[in-house]
């Protein structure tokens, strides 16, 4: 049975995107599977430190992006999602033109937090960076 109890397809999801950070670095939205979400994310002069390889704060991009929407979708309306904290641990490099791609799971859906893990892959399949990221809910404003 899925978690969802927002409706929202990959498109209507990027539309959200536009003009901000997320759509700035190229996410995609994949598949909205019953308890995960899974994205793709380029790796391209928007997204590398100097050496060439992806930048971390890159990969927390992606994270944050897909727990928050992930969060936000398990709820009821009038109810929203905000970070509280973030982390990441970098595993491997990721060089610039790739594409990384991404699964977020939940590891907690409360009614006051929520947990959610992100692993991103490399095109071999090669474990680049795991992230959680923990949200709270709390009621919509205006």
């Amino acid at each position: 049975m899925a978690i969802w109890q927002r409706a929202a397809t990959p498109a209507q999801m990027e539309a959200r995107f536009a003009g901000s950070l997320p759509g700035h670095f190229g996410i995609r939205i994949l598949e909205v599977g019953e308890d995960f979400l899974k994205a793709e994310m380029p790796v391209d002069d928007r997204h590398v430190q100097p050496f060439g390889i992806l930048h971390g704060g890159a990969s927390v991009v992606l994270a944050e992006t897909l727990g928050s929407i992930a969060s936000t979708l398990t709820l009821p309306e009038g109810r929203r999602a905000v970070g509280l904290e973030v982390n990441a641990n970098h595993v491997a490099a990721v060089p610039k033109g790739e594409v990384v791609t991404a699964v977020c799971r939940p590891l907690h859906v409360g009614r006051t937090t929520q947990v959610w893990q992100t692993e991103i892959r490399r095109a071999d399949g090669r474990l680049a960076c795991v992230s959680r990221l923990t949200t709270a809910v709390v009621e919509a404003r205006g």
